[in-house]
């Protein structure tokens, strides 16, 4: 297919950058809003990144290409997106997923509603009093909880309850309380059942708690055989402990609204739930000059109303200040719902994970907004249709022609960001002083890479120096075809040159804007200049610890590379030098000294002067 149709949107590229290293499920959207893909991920900034790698396959291509827009949902497991991934293909039905998925419902353990419950897996949900326990990511998991309930909890088996004289096999092992046959006592019965729902939900801690009041009263009854089997299944509910982490999800319609809330900035998070299932989540970014209830109160009153009816169920973190908004919800709505704090361990953790999905956007939003004075200070000024978001800074440095570098910095909102260095070793000078063509190669090295990856094109390129230097670098990105805005900043005044400009423009001292663009320049001269440093410095290291016998190119290159300077290996002990060497212990003091002398004649790196 061509290549350029295919090519994604620089938007969804950075939107893909700003995903969090926590696990969670992704949904990209066509340009209608509609759900074209969903998936999940272990981490959703690795996953999401592979979408824009070099070697995509032919697929990844085309589901990108048809994508405006890329939203996530935070989970606390991997586990945890793996089911709710599967609900939501189930709700959105999207495009790039029917051919992938089987359309199998994860299986569930179920406790139905009879006189003597049952509890087995199934896929299938039914509104008849059984409660649920699940979903489960795979069959060998939910048989592994299964067979434990099975060994520690006598319950029947049989699908048919009848009436007995004898009972089965099972009841001869210790499997089943045999209540077809009068062995056990219905609330004998009832009192299992709630401790494998006890078990089921999670809350292990209340059950040991349980079954250690029973061992104890055994014990003092003497009935030893007794309290033995309970010591054994708190041992083994202990020893299950770290693998019981099951949501119940009861059928039922409930909602959990979440906030986070800094300054005038307040997210809100509404996690829904529909029979049972995590369905879907609404996002909202929003300003507040109030209160945190206020703040809540407005927006439960903005959301709910006779179009948006609440659920039955609807928690927050703190219903406190609530209370008129919810009485004002129920006569607009004729709802007669509950608003209040999660008191179950499992709506807790449905809440908690919406509270975490507010908190991970309000910081994305904060990272987003930036420094949008000296942003703003900065469009202004050279006429930018829009925000400089992505700043890059090129600098020269070298000594006479020698170890010549070019660095590149990446501003982005403007703040620094380390993960856009780089630095190129300029080839094509063999040793000749020319910064306009050390310029001309390095930016011709890194834009034809943006070029062909389609990597995302700076909103600005800040070059140190004049028209001269701007001169250099557009030639290059004009025979690239990219559309980028080449500002030099020239250090007599701090006087910017755009391309092409007859007169500099000239930014007040105190500006935000002059601020960041001499902020970018001079990291930019700080990195160049310490990588030039330290090719020098390897130059000059080299020949002078190869001259001590018993070192030669490797053991030298591997000092250089542990210690960084001539002036460091001098300082370091002989035993610490011969540690990282290899070398013996009179070697390594020769080595010291060799240092020593370099250093004091003025050859180590650290004191030459770093050129431009």
């Amino acid at each position: 297919m061509d290549e350029n149709k295919a090519r994604p949107s620089a938007g969804l590229r950075n939107s893909a950058k700003q995903a969090p290293e926590a696990p969670g499920v992704y949904l990209w959207k066509d340009p209608e809003g509609v759900v074209i893909y969903v998936g999940k991920a272990k981490s959703l900034k690795a996953r999401l990144a592979s979408y824009f790698s070099g070697k995509r396959e032919i697929k990844t291509r085309v589901l990108v290409s048809k994508a405006e827009t890329l939203e996530w949902i935070l989970t606390e497991t991997e586990y945890e997106a793996l089911l709710l991934e599967n609900n939501l293909i189930k709700q959105y039905s999207p495009r790039y997923n029917i051919n992938l998925k089987d359309g199998k419902t994860y299986p569930a353990i179920r406790i139905t509603n009879e006189e003597y419950p049952r509890v087995f897996r199934t896929r299938r949900i039914v509104d008849d009093g059984s409660r649920y326990f699940g979903p489960y990511p795979s069959a060998d998991v939910i048989d592994r909880y299964l067979d434990l309930v099975r060994r520690l909890f006598p319950l029947r088996r049989c699908k048919t309850l009848r009436k007995r004289e004898t009972p089965c096999m099972y009841y001869h092992i210790g499997r089943c309380g045999a209540p077809c046959a009068g062995k056990t006592t219905r609330e004998e019965y009832a009192r299992q059942v709630e401790r494998v729902a006890t078990l089921l939900s999670g809350d292990t801690e209340a059950l040991s708690a349980a079954l250690k009041a029973d061992m104890e009263a055994a014990s003092a009854e003497l009935r030893f055989e007794k309290a033995a089997a309970l010591r054994d299944t708190i041992q083994a509910i202990e020893a299950f402990r770290g693998d019981s982490g099951v949501v119940d999800f009861a059928y039922g319609d409930r909602d959990y609204v979440a906030w986070a809330l800094d300054g005038s900035l307040a997210d809100f998070v509404v996690f829904q739930t529909r029979s049972g299932r995590l369905v879907g989540r609404d996002l909202f970014r929003e300003r507040s000059f109030g209160s945190e209830a206020e703040a809540a109160a407005e927006f439960l009153t903005a959301y709910y109303g006779r179009d948006r009816v609440p659920p039955p169920e609807v928690f927050v973190k703190d219903a406190s200040g609530l209370g008129l908004a919810a009485d004002f919800l129920r006569r607009e709505t004729g709802s007669d719902f509950v608003l209040s704090t999660p008191g179950e361990r499992r709506h807790e953790a449905a809440l908690a994970m919406a509270e975490h999905n507010a908190r991970e956007d309000l910081s994305k939003r904060r990272r987003e907004a930036g420094d949008l004075e000296a942003l703003e200070s900065l469009r202004a000024a050279l006429g930018l249709e829009s925000l400089p978001e992505l700043i890059e800074g090129f600098d020269i440095a070298q000594l006479s022609g020698k170890h010549t570098v070019a660095s590149l910095v990446s501003f982005r909102n403007g703040a620094p960001n380390k993960k856009g260095y780089r630095v190129y070793k300029i080839k094509s000078l063999d040793g000749a002083i020319d910064d306009f063509a050390a310029m001309r190669e390095a930016t011709a090295r890194h834009y034809t890479r943006v070029a062909n990856e389609g990597a995302d094109a700076p909103d600005l390129v800040l070059i140190d120096g004049g028209r001269g230097q701007v001169s250099a670098a557009c030639d290059i990105i004009d025979a690239l075809g990219l559309d980028v805005t080449v500002v030099g900043l020239a250090k007599e005044n701090e006087e910017l040159w755009p391309r092409g400009a007859k007169e500099p423009v000239v930014m007040p001292k105190d500006s935000a804007g002059l601020r960041l663009v001499v902020a970018v320049r001079d990291e930019a001269h700080r990195f160049a200049t310490g990588m030039n440093q330290r090719l020098r410095g390897k130059a000059v290291g080299f020949p002078v610890l190869e001259a001590v016998r018993g070192v030669g190119p490797t053991r030298a290159k591997r000092i250089m590379e542990a210690f960084g300077s001539l002036k460091s290996v001098a300082e370091a002990e002989p035993a610490y030098i011969a540690s990282r060497s290899g070398l013996d212990a009179a070697a390594a003091a020769a080595v010291k000294a060799a240092a020593a002398r370099a250093a004091a004649a003025g050859l180590d790196s650290g004191d030459v002067p770093g050129g431009e």
